[in-house]
């Protein structure tokens, strides 16, 4: 069973920097269309970034020219540095996995991911 495990969330000032990290349990995940998620109580889950598997990204208007999405293949880690924070920044982070495909969409949207981390919790003030 695959698991995905966030990691490097936490409270920043605004205008600071966070670096948030997924590995898969199994190894070959990020060979799969990735992304990172963020959520606030009562608004939707909004799709923050994708990468798939040919390297090609695909931003959120709200974080583009702030944030970057990476991966490492060998190292099957997902990355999300984030730059510039604002506390409108402040969510739980989710990183997912669409085992089914490389490629990513043009949209990020939830239904269309199958493998999710648990979050983590990203603070700005």
């Amino acid at each position: 069973h695959v698991q995905l495990v966030e990691s490097g969330g936490g409270s920043v000032q605004a205008g600071g920097s966070l670096r948030l990290s997924c590995t898969a349990s199994k190894l070959g995940y990020m060979k799969y269309c990735v992304a990172w998620f963020r959520q606030v109580p009562g608004k939707e889950r909004e799709g923050v970034a994708s990468i798939a598997n040919d390297g090609t990204e695909r931003y959120a208007d709200s974080v583009k020219g702030r944030f970057t999405i990476s991966k490492d293949n060998a190292k099957d880690t997902l990355y999300l540095q984030m730059d510039s924070l604002t506390p409108e920044d402040t969510a739980i982070y989710y990183c997912a996995a669409e085992p089914s495909r490389g490629p990513c969409w043009r949209e990020t949207r939830s239904k269309d991911f199958g493998t999710w981390g648990r979050g983590t919790q990203v603070t700005v003030s």
